[in-house]
């Protein structure tokens, strides 16, 4: 695959404001250019109570109180991939705000996938058609002065992206801070040989590029963090730095995948992202319900 399938936009360096999910150590953002009221949101989440099924939007009003006290208008919310550690409140923003919801054209493969483990009918359609801008790599999209530049980087997820904003990208589960590696590979499409690949796309790009998180972890009891740059991950990254070989890394990658237990939000999460935020269809009686198929993951 070609390193960077575009331009990039060198002399621009958007505002970016962090938004941090305890409950799911998720990153939320949001991204604009100082003297411009359009924004976009990446990768927002819906608060969920798992034991007692109630959900709210507490961090989804995070966000909406911070676009609404500076006076932006938001224009794109976009998903770097269909999450299964949270759900997206990428309904509830747009309801109040508007703006268009992005993800990668290969949602339609996590849908197929997906919708056979939770044994969706004929209604959940799999053809993206949930999202309003289905992306692919290459493709940009245009937000006032800046242009979103979007590379396809497969490998945790088949329609994982990432997003390049001016100097700021947004790698989703590709990349962890430099102490905290890189993301699994053992879920339905994912595959650590493509993740190796992907990454060293978008460690391909000026070194002193901005890399924002969507997860941290803050391994050893180190302090929250969400910014590193190209230059740091290539330097020191523990799974995928400068001297580790594609082999090495996959067999480091597949064997500590299979020591890991599956994210605790993982069924809701991929029932309602794959449905672009929104919950399945409720029953006749105006109830809403979760499926929890067993033995879904053996």
């Amino acid at each position: 695959m070609n390193p960077l399938p575009f331009e990039l936009q060198t002399t621009h360096y958007p505002e970016v404001v962090p938004f941090y999910d305890d409950d799911t150590n998720t990153f939320s953002y949001v991204v604009y250019q100082r003297g411009d009221s359009r924004c976009a949101v990446i990768d927002s989440v819906l608060d969920l109570d798992y034991p007692s099924g109630t959900v709210s939007t507490v961090g989804a009003q995070r966000i909406i109180d911070y676009i609404e006290k500076h006076q932006l208008e938001l224009e794109w919310i976009v998903e770097t991939h269909v999450h299964a550690d949270h759900l997206s409140a990428a309904p509830v923003l747009q309801e109040r705000l508007g703006g268009k919801l992005v993800i990668g054209k290969n949602i339609q493969v996590v849908q197929d996938t997906f919708g056979k483990v939770f044994n969706e009918g004929t209604e959940f359609k799999r053809d993206g058609s949930q999202f309003d801008v289905l992306v692919e790599d290459g493709d940009e999209l245009t937000m006032g002065d800046l242009q979103i530049k979007v590379l396809h980087t497969p490998g945790h997820t088949p329609a994982c992206m990432t997003y390049i904003i001016g100097d700021a990208v947004f790698v989703g589960d590709t990349l962890f801070m430099p102490d905290g590696g890189t993301a699994r590979v053992d879920f339905p499409g994912g595959d650590a040989r493509t993740l190796y690949r992907s990454i060293k796309r978008v460690l391909s790009l000026p070194e002193n590029f901005r890399l924002f998180m969507c997860h941290d972890y803050c391994p050893n009891g180190r302090a929250l963090e969400y910014q590193t740059t190209v230059a740091a991950e290539k330097k020191s990254n523990i799974h995928v730095n400068d001297k580790v070989s594609e082999d090495e890394f996959v067999a480091m990658r597949e064997a500590r995948d299979a020591t890991l237990g599956m994210p605790r939000l993982i069924l809701p999460s991929l029932q309602v992202n794959m449905r672009a935020g929104h919950m399945p269809p409720a029953d006749s009686d105006g109830r809403v319900f979760l499926k929890l198929p067993v033995n879904a993951f053996v």
